[in-house]
C-alpha cells in the first residue's frame, strides 16, 4: 500500500499559526506527486509552467516542477498529513 511516506523525502519549516510548510518530495517520485495534486486541487495560477497556485480543502499552497510544495498557514502536523494524504493517495 502507497504511504504519504513513499513521495516525501522530507518536510521544513514548523507548523502553527501563520507558518509555511516547505514539503519536499523525493526526486523518484516527484512527476507522479506533482501529477496527482494537480488533478485533485484547484488551479489558481500557474507562473511561467514551472510554479502552480493552488488550493484543496480550503488550503492555498503552491506546487514547484522542482518537487517543492509550500503549504500556507498550517495549523499542525495533523493538518498537514490530512492535506497531503487527501492529494497524494
Amino acid at each position: 500500500m502507497v504511504t504519504i511516506d513513499d513521495y516525501v523525502a522530507r518536510i521544513e519549516g514548523t507548523c502553527g499559526a501563520e507558518k509555511d510548510v516547505i514539503v519536499v518530495f523525493k526526486y523518484e517520485k516527484k512527476d507522479e506527486a506533482i501529477a496527482n495534486i494537480l488533478k485533485k486541487a484547484t488551479l489558481k495560477n500557474k507562473i511561467a509552467g514551472i510554479i502552480f497556485e493552488l488550493t484543496f480543502q480550503d488550503a492555498s499552497f503552491r506546487v514547484y516542477s522542482s518537487g517543492k510544495a509550500i503549504f500556507r498557514s498550517i495549523k499542525n502536523r495533523e493538518e498537514l498529513n490530512k492535506l497531503l494524504a487527501g492529494l497524494l493517495l
